[in-house]
């Protein structure tokens, strides 16, 4: 039997995400994982990724939506970033 799941979509381009948002959502996880270092824009600003600590990641994501990995995804108390339709299909299942 499949059960419904309730979500909650938002096109962050047209409501970007606060500071006290994308703190809350990366929780204990690392920055990092929220981070989008394969997007262009990234890549455009021609930054080290080493460089960068989380303080600096935070800010770019504030100032460039395209560098929040896509989709982000809470459920049962965890959260997933970047996640593709098979592995979003794999967390759907354990839940």
């Amino acid at each position: 039997m499949q059960e419904n799941v309730e979500f909650e979509e938002r096109d962050f381009f047209k409501e970007p995400f606060s500071e006290g948002e994308i703190r809350g959502i990366i929780g204990n996880n690392p920055v990092a994982d929220m981070f989008n270092y394969r997007s262009p824009s990234f890549k455009k600003m021609g930054l080290e990724r080493g460089s960068l600590g989380d303080e600096d990641l935070i800010r770019l994501m504030l100032e460039e939506p395209r560098l929040v990995k896509r989709p982000v995804v809470r459920m049962g108390g965890k959260v997933y970033f970047g996640a593709d339709a098979k592995a979003l299909k794999g967390i759907l299942d354990t839940e």
